[in-house]
């Protein structure tokens, strides 16, 4: 391990400089840890995005300070301190807009079979920095002198693009398999390669990220997800076997035939699909990065090897994937962790994204409309973009003929919209009323009656309140009790 350090580029140089007058509490730190006899420094991400030019405002330190003195040392400074992470060696704080975390010098790894690491507390920089996954992030800023240590070779790592492992790969992995993770989200964020070295030892050791729990997988993946270029991580993950691990519905399609040959096989589509949502998020009332939307475009043809047939004249079908993928779509995500929210989003979205093809030219009445809303409810910008996205047709004359055809779809969704208030998208009448109209007490009643006026309601629009109740009582003198 060589301890000697090429001069900064004067870009660097700069980045530092710069990074040191943007973040005046970096001075404080080194100050009052200096002066408690403590070791620290600026360390990781933050020290490669700084080195790129990428700041945040948040901020990695490592210390030779077990917790309690790294309190000590913060102690009538923060604006606000939390200890979560205490029995890993962190300690959280943040003065004004800066957050920091400060973590003990560590030497962990994960044992044979292991779900969790085992934590230990080492004793040099040095040290610490030869256990952090990869030479990128293995370099630190010396406090408060702003002295790079950089003993793997970061550098010249950042200049090449590439990510290498401060020891082999193999003793890397080993430590914590959910590198191999963070090796494919690495390259969707910053857009590296991986070293070959690396890329090997992924392949050969894929089995042992089953010993990570499902959250911490699930925090990567979703990471990668949010990422600028997704499709580099994912056709990592995929042609290591990562995937098959993970998510391996996605490897899965590479199996099938795109009934439609646009593509070689459906996962390149599926590539395709997910990059085209992300040029399309700009559309989203919140811009992007969205990860319900991305990963809807992930998952949305997983369902086309269950339903896969063929026939007589050798075409080759995948009906009902829609449901199928849907279904699939909240088994993946429930064994992953997912929150709620985020499984009913994305597995309706899913279900969805081919309902617009029986649009035709426009076809649909107003009523088929109104049940296309009613459907996709609060995500319905989403399954705009999705929707749109799924065209990959090479046929010009094709692509545009769908385009024009949802853009007819999405007018005439703003003029119900606008003339019916569409997005509320309830009965004339609400369950009080219902209760007045039929002198019913609450009950099972009370919900099919609701069930009618909005059926009523998707069907001819807005009834008022007067035909609503005269429908609503011709409906029950016929409802059987």
């Amino acid at each position: 391990m060589s301890t000697e350090q090429p001069p900064l580029s004067a870009l660097q140089h700069t980045a530092v400089q710069a990074l040191s007058r943007a973040v005046p509490v970096l001075d404080q730190v080194g100050k009052r840890f200096a002066e408690a006899g403590h070791e620290i420094a600026l360390v990781g991400g933050t020290v490669r995005d700084t080195l790129l030019g990428r700041l945040g405002s948040d901020l990695d330190f490592t210390t030779s300070a077990r917790p309690d003195e790294i309190e000590a040392c913060l102690s009538g400074w923060v604006d606000a301190r939390w200890d979560m992470g205490r029995d890993f060696g962190t300690i959280g704080a943040s003065v004004g807009a800066w957050r920091m975390e400060i973590t003990t010098y560590r030497a962990d790894a994960y044992a044979a079979h292991s779900r969790k690491p085992e934590v230990s507390f080492g004793h040099t920089l040095a040290g610490d920095l030869q256990r952090r996954d990869f030479t990128v992030n293995a370099m630190a800023l010396r406090m408060p002198e702003l002295e790079l240590v950089d003993p793997f070779g970061g550098r010249a790592d950042l200049a090449g693009a590439l990510l290498r492992t401060p020891t082999t790969p193999e003793e890397s992995f080993g430590d914590d398999p959910l590198r191999m993770m963070r090796a494919a989200r690495l390259c969707a964020q910053l857009g590296f390669d991986v070293g070959e070295g690396a890329v090997t030892a992924m392949r050969e050791m894929a089995g042992r990220l089953a010993i990570v729990s499902a959250e911490r997988v699930r925090d990567e993946l979703s990471k990668l997800m949010l990422a600028p270029e997704p499709r580099r991580g994912l056709t990592l993950l995929v042609d290591t076997g990562l995937a098959a691990l993970v998510l391996p519905e996605l490897p899965a399609l590479q199996l099938e035939v795109d009934e439609h040959h646009r593509h070689k096989d459906v996962y390149e589509h599926t590539l395709t699909v997910v990059d085209q949502a992300i040029t399309l998020e700009d559309r989203l009332p919140a811009g992007g990065p969205d990860f319900v939307t991305r990963f809807a475009a992930l998952m949305h043809d997983i369902g086309k090897p269950r339903t896969r047939r063929f026939t007589d004249d050798g075409a080759v079908t995948f009906h009902h994937h829609d449901v199928v993928g849907s279904k699939m779509t909240r088994i993946r995500m429930k064994a992953l962790r997912f929150s709620n929210d985020e499984i009913d989003a994305v597995a309706q979205l899913v279900e969805l994204h081919l309902r617009f093809h029986g649009y035709g030219s426009g076809e649909w009445t107003d009523s088929a409309v109104r049940r296309y809303v009613r459907d996709a409810g609060d995500h319905l910008d989403q399954l705009h973009v999705l929707t749109r996205a799924d065209c990959t047709t090479r046929n010009a004359r094709k692509a545009e003929r769908l385009r024009r055809s949802y853009d007819d779809l999405e007018e005439r969704i703003a003029r119900l919209a606008e003339q019916e208030e569409l997005e509320s998208m309830r009965p004339d009448l609400d369950g009080r009323q219902i209760m007045q109209t039929l002198g019913i007490a609450p009950g099972p009643a009370v919900g099919q009656a609701y069930h009618f006026l909005l059926e009523r309601r998707m069907d001819e629009g807005p009834l008022g309140e007067e035909r609503a109740r005269a429908e609503l009582l011709d409906w029950w003198s016929r409802h059987p009790r």
